[in-house]
């Protein structure tokens, strides 16, 4: 059976009703990473690993929820929405940002489930939130468009779960197209679909399996040194009210009064906003391999400027690293101190290329690394039940 048909069996069995279907796809990112909340540019796209939601309205004001994949359920009310860090904490997020809107949401059954890995980088939560956010819209005929779901899902994470993401995510979840990535710009929260279409080549992610403990801290002290970064740079340069405003000249100017540690993480984004807008020059001609080699600097970018790397991580890009010819394009993605590498390899090439890492790697960490190969696909939409 197809997942979307086992939840909605699921749905079914529990509620002895039919369901609405919607599919919520996770995302890759393929360049311009930490630069969605200093208003800069990224190159998301959607895959092809989803939550499907089975929902209907239950017809009062509670929301039965079940996940598939913990084989866990819950029962609140619209009025006793809970703050926290637990997969329903993100849901009741969603619904308060609805209720703060004033738009008149009601009580809903609701069974999901998928195969998006948790901590892969591949933004679970954003496809969760918004998966969620577009079924309430559509079962309730509330009319808002992508963009305001996408931020109802960015505010739930805000809020309800403490974690201050850019849009990307959720942008990316509900905007993308198949065979296409989004050349996003944070800073008119706008997009142009760019073809991706490299069919000798594959996309395979490489999971580390490393979830380290500073991942969310570290996130939040990477954005406040950026904000510190803007009000100092703003006070001689009057124009600058995000990073996205700034440029090198800026930042060497005042690299004294910034400090070593802002100045060197405000310059990396900077300089991602720079490589970002390269590779979609790049995309647009066709040139591959200069799109890859991009990708690699922003690795060690991120790994020597912004901070946000691990031994893991560092040790499966050098490794592709090592088979450049192959292996042109090679980056940690996500937020960092975990989850995964992604890669743009010769398919011929990919096999031979596991074979390697997973030697290597269980050698020098003891632990086996996990391989995801993904397809560009559709954002959140409404499937045939």
């Amino acid at each position: 059976m197809s997942l979307a048909a086992v939840i909605t069996e699921d749905f079914i069995n529990r509620f002895h009703k039919k369901p609405s279907l919607f599919m919520a796809p996770g995302r890759i990112n393929l360049i311009g990473e930490h630069t969605d909340y200093n208003e800069g540019f990224a190159m998301p796209a959607a895959i092809d690993r989803h939550f499907i939601f089975a929902m209907a309205p239950s017809g009062n004001d509670r929301c039965n929820v079940f996940s598939k994949d913990l084989q866990e359920g819950v029962t609140f009310s619209l009025y006793d929405l809970n703050h926290g860090e637990a997969w329903i904490n993100y849901l009741m997020g969603v619904i308060d940002a609805f209720q703060r809107r004033g738009l008149a949401v009601r009580g809903i059954d609701c069974v999901f489930g998928g195969d998006i890995p948790a901590g892969g980088g591949m933004s679970s939560s954003a496809a969760l939130c918004c998966g969620f956010g577009f079924a309430i819209n559509e079962i309730f005929k509330l009319g808002i468009s992508r963009l305001e779901v996408a931020k109802i899902a960015q505010s739930a994470e805000h809020h309800f779960v403490g974690a201050m993401v850019g849009v990307m995510d959720q942008y990316a979840s509900l905007f993308s197209k198949k065979d296409s990535v989004l050349l996003l710009d944070c800073k008119t929260v706008s997009h142009q679909h760019l073809p991706f279409n490299f069919p000798d080549y594959e996309i395979l992610l490489v999971d580390s399996t490393i979830k380290h403990s500073l991942a969310s801290s570290a996130y939040n002290d990477r954005r406040e040194s950026c904000e510190t970064g803007v009000h100092l740079l703003n006070k001689k340069n009057a124009t600058v009210r995000s990073l996205r405003d700034a440029s090198r000249v800026m930042l060497f100017e005042q690299q004294d009064e910034l400090g070593e540690e802002i100045f060197v993480k405000c310059l990396y984004v900077v300089e991602e906003n720079i490589r970002t807008q390269r590779a979609a020059d790049l995309l647009k001609t066709g040139d591959l391999k200069g799109f890859g080699d991009l990708m690699y600097q922003t690795h060690w970018g991120l790994s020597q400027a912004y901070d946000v790397s691990c031994p893991e991580l560092d040790f499966l890009v050098s490794l592709a690293e090592e088979f450049r010819s192959e292996v042109i394009g090679s980056r940690m993605m996500g937020g960092g101190f975990g989850g995964c590498t992604i890669n743009i390899i010769q398919k011929e090439r990919v096999s031979v290329f596991k074979e390697m890492v997973l030697a290597k790697y269980f050698a020098t960490f003891k632990k086996e690394p996990g391989f995801y190969s993904v397809k560009l696909s559709d954002g959140v939409h409404s499937v045939a039940v």
